[in-house]
């Protein structure tokens, strides 16, 4: 299965929309560590290991290593796997580890172990985490980079509500203010990012959704997830059909995570004092917009850059997780996993993430 994965070469410019890890993990000792405690000294756990950029990935037995006084060792149970760690992979990233190193920005698991310093989480506790090096059976991780997450959150929803519903926060609450009645567009709306975006929108902010997506199947995923409309832009035109079906009022809030035509039309078809947010640019095409639209009809363009607020802002990129978290233990929210793969099929399950084919979430399960 490991030779069915193999990485493409693409402009890096494209890709600096991308939300930027919160860690992608250092480098990985895999010849034993003379730091080791005596308690440590046989402890190795398994990781999907890049040794090469644009190769597939190995599987290694990797060991532990001394944690430091803010640290917390946690036992995986699923890793949430995210286009971004394909760029990482092949070198096309911001952030760029040493070889040889583990990807994985987004897990869910168990603490078994606290550094000296660690007071916001004990052994035992169930969290979700980002940072570290998720794609594998342990992940080391600083802890103001752990949320507690209740007993009724599933290990494998936790691994899904990180970077997507992280972001979906942040776009559609903090930064274009969505009010209850409005009108929201969600591009790319069957994606993990989308999905998410169509059901925070739709659940959460009690919005009016609209969602596009590239296939009939997949617009009626968005529909079940809380959609009240959608629109296949591949057979359809999207400025037209935003006209029908919002009597030419058109929308109030655009979340787009495809750039190109799909966002030159969602732009024009905004409402009197509306807002698109940029999440990405799926499509691979960056537009510009051009400023007399934004004049003439008092509308606003927004950027998003999720895994950056950890640095700029970090009680904001916090309180995002921590809503999402309290949110789906409401039952107001709830992701949707659209694969799941054990960590030995982690080719197949980046192969499956990178031809762009999958719906909601794709995740790797650490455990038998």
């Amino acid at each position: 299965m490991a030779g069915r994965f193999t990485f493409h070469t693409v402009p890096e410019r494209l890709f600096r929309h991308l939300l930027r890890p919160p860690g992608v993990g250092g480098r990985l000792g895999l010849s034993p560590s003379i730091h080791r405690t005596s308690s440590q000294q046989h402890h190795t756990y398994r990781a999907a290991v890049c040794t090469e950029l644009k190769k597939p990935l190995s599987l290694h037995d990797v060991p532990a290593t001394e944690l430091k006084p803010a640290e917390v060792r946690v036992s995986v149970h699923f890793c949430g796997l995210n286009f971004a760690d394909i760029l990482v992979c092949q070198g096309l990233y911001q952030e760029r580890p040493a070889l040889p190193f583990t990807p994985g920005m987004e897990f869910s698991g168990c603490v078994v172990e606290t550094g000296s310093d660690v007071t916001e989480v004990q052994k035992g506790d169930r969290v979700l985490g980002l940072g570290g090096s998720g794609m594998a059976e342990e992940c080391v991780v600083d802890q103001k980079l752990l949320w507690k997450i209740p007993d009724e959150l599933g290990y494998e929803e936790a691994a899904a509500l990180g970077v997507s519903y992280g972001t979906g926060i942040l776009a559609l609450q903090h930064r274009a203010a969505t009010q209850p009645g409005e009108t929201v567009l969600v591009t790319a709306a069957a994606g993990g990012a989308g999905l998410a975006a169509v059901d925070i929108a739709a659940h959460a902010l009690q919005a009016k959704v609209i969602a596009a997506a590239g296939s009939a199947e997949k617009c009626a995923l968005a529909v079940q997830k809380g959609a009240f409309a959608s629109i296949n832009y591949t057979t359809g035109n999207l400025k037209e059909e935003l006209k029908k079906i919002t009597n030419k009022k058109g929308v109030d809030v655009v979340f787009d995570a495809v750039g190109g035509d799909v966002f030159k039309d969602a732009l024009s078809s905004l409402s009197w004092e509306g807002r698109i947010v940029v999440v990405g640019f799926a499509g691979g095409a960056i537009p510009s917009i051009p400023a007399n639209l934004l004049l003439l009809k008092n509308i606003s363009a927004l950027g998003v850059f999720w895994g950056r607020y950890r640095d700029k802002d970090f009680p904001v990129f916090s309180q995002s997780i921590s809503k999402a978290i309290q949110l789906c233990q409401a039952g107001k929210i709830k992701p949707h996993i659209g694969a799941t793969y054990r960590l030995e099929q982690v080719n197949e399950a980046l192969h499956h993430l990178s031809q762009r084919q999958s719906v909601g979430k794709v995740v790797l399960s650490m455990k038998k």
